[in-house]
């Protein structure tokens, strides 16, 4: 699986698009500030919503593309009977043409917008879950103690990192990353999980830590903890088991997906 952004890129090689971007909305919208999609003469990557709004701006960029006027400044879309959109508010979209020079510029300024993800463990689960969350919102650092686990080609929203000993990848996490520890080994995981709660007594901005495992997993893991001096409170913080209930299955896509639903519920509502 591969992310809007790695197809953007591919493209850009061979062609020049229009990136069309929600600049803001008002009222009731398809999606929100920040969502983007680019417009080539045959085809689009990426959405900003369907319906009549992403008709209008496709063909708008495309009158572009093919030698007509550039389209400068924020242009207002009310959504109402003039787009035949039932959603009543109003979106503010801006397009910007680009091409194989914009390419890099394009990958840190999207990926930046993108909630960041520290992801401990190379195992089957662990590359499951990292080729599902390069297809979601989510910019992945892939964290792992042995050389050699990580795929030779990878999508742009993951970054691979070796660390030895792996939890001291965890004093660099990005402020807000949600952390997920499914290493190789339970010590190992116990030592992540022991950093990442001596991160949330200093900073206090890991909004989610969760571990792979079984309930009886968990009880010894709640033992040691203990015994090192983390209260309830700090330990309530950890997610174990993870993913959201009521999906059964142990292959490690199944696993997957389950975790990945329970990171979406844990990102900011719009």
């Amino acid at each position: 699986m591969t992310g809007a952004v790695d197809e953007l890129l591919l493209r850009l090689q061979r062609q020049r698009g229009v990136l069309v971007r929600v600049v803001s909305t008002q009222g009731s919208a398809p999606r929100e500030a920040g969502t983007w999609m680019a417009v080539w003469p045959d085809g689009l990557t990426a959405t900003i919503g369907g319906g009549q709004l992403e008709f209008q701006a496709t063909d708008e960029a495309r009158a572009w593309l093919a030698g007509g006027p550039p389209i400068e400044g924020v242009q207002r879309y009310p959504l109402g009977p003039s787009l035949g959109q039932c959603c009543g508010g109003v979106v503010f979209l801006s397009y910007q043409l680009v091409d194989a020079a914009d390419a890099a510029s394009l990958q840190s300024e999207l990926l930046a917008q993108l909630a960041p993800v520290a992801l401990f463990g190379g195992g089957h689960v662990g590359a499951a879950l990292a080729r599902l969350l390069a297809t979601l919102p989510f910019a992945v650092r892939w964290i792992d103690s042995r050389d050699g686990v990580f795929p030779a080609e990878l999508p742009a929203q993951i970054e691979t990192e070796h660390s030895d000993p792996v939890q001291q990848a965890v004093a660099q996490l990005a402020s807000g990353a949600r952390v997920l520890i499914m290493s190789f080994s339970h010590a190992e995981d116990l030592d992540i999980v022991i950093a990442c709660l001596k991160r949330l007594r200093e900073r206090d901005d890991l909004p989610y830590v969760g571990l792979i495992g079984s309930k009886t997993k968990w009880a010894t893991f709640r033992h040691r903890l203990e015994a090192r001096g983390f209260s309830a409170a700090e330990m309530d913080r950890v997610t174990c088991p993870i993913g959201v209930p009521g999906i059964s299955g142990k292959e490690p896509e199944v696993i997957a997906v389950a975790v990945a639903a329970q990171l979406l519920q844990s990102l900011p509502k719009a």
